[in-house]
């Protein structure tokens, strides 16, 4: 079996357990984003350099009580008020350095903060998606699909179009692969397809399903790049080989996780 059949396989086994568990149940998806949580802190430590046999104690468990109290607030399970506890994983990577002699600070806050703002918060920002007291009307199943699907459109079509007329390079001291004709091409198309969609569906005004696709692609696009930096800066190909052909997690959620947040915040602004 050739790369490109590894790939288009294994990328269709992962788009139905998103897509699957998100359309099925909202517990189901939340367990995802749990491990998917889990398994981009591990990979964030490797990036950052933290050795796997001396990972800091407080990395794994302050990303995992940062997901978990920002998933049961969107979920409705605690009230607001339980998410001032989010002040207290601020101070672990602070105690772990003070008493190991595992890792130094300098290893330990970089993984632990790029682990909280990269992966767990985007990754339980996501099931606010589903709440109507937070988001409004549009809250449900089928408006988190419309980003993801958004998110993906603008992958796909940025790696066409970029593969077949890229000339002008987008960045390349980070990613030499990546063009600008690849980078308008993801635009026109992903914003072409909003349009459609909200023509067809009705699930929301042509307004915000452009102005959605436009913040998924600006914000899907520096995800990337972010993500590539990393993985330059440590010297590896893929931040993981956990989906064979697309390598980790982080390579796969990496424009996800920086687009949700700003899709998040314009949701709740233009209520």
């Amino acid at each position: 079996m050739n790369t490109l059949l590894i790939r288009t396989f294994y990328g269709f086994i992962f788009a139905i357990i998103v897509v699957g568990s998100i359309i099925f149940s909202l517990k189901l998806f939340a367990c995802l984003m749990l491990l998917v949580t889990i398994l981009g802190t591990l990979e964030m430590n490797k990036l950052v350099g933290v050795k796997k046999k001396q990972r800091p104690v407080a990395l794994s468990i302050g990303t995992v009580i940062v997901f978990g109290l920002i998933a049961l607030h969107a979920t409705s399970l605690i009230p607001t008020k339980y998410l001032i506890l989010l002040i207290l994983p601020i101070f672990f990577p602070f105690l772990e350095s003070l008493f190991t002699t595992k890792n130094s600070f300098n290893e330990i806050v970089p993984a632990y903060f790029g682990s909280i703002f990269l992966v767990a918060i985007p990754s339980s920002l996501t099931l606010y998606f589903f709440n109507s007291e937070i988001i409004g009307e549009t809250a449900g199943s089928y408006l988190l699909l419309s980003v993801i699907g958004m998110i993906w459109v603008n992958d796909i079509f940025a790696y066409l179009v970029g593969s077949m007329f890229g000339k002008h390079r987008l960045y390349e001291r980070i990613s030499p692969k990546k063009s600008w004709e690849g980078s308008i091409g993801g635009l026109l198309f992903t914003v072409f397809g909003a349009f459609l969609y909200a023509n067809i569906s009705g699930l929301l005004t042509i307004n915000q399903s452009i102005i959605m696709a436009t913040i998924v692609v600006v914000f899907g696009s520096l995800g990337d790049l972010i993500e590539s930096m990393l993985k330059r800066q440590a010297g590896v190909k893929d931040s993981g080989n956990i989906i064979p052909g697309h390598g980790g997690i982080l390579d796969r959620f990496d424009a996800t996780f920086f687009a949700i947040p700003f899709v998040f915040v314009y949701l709740i602004i233009s209520q």
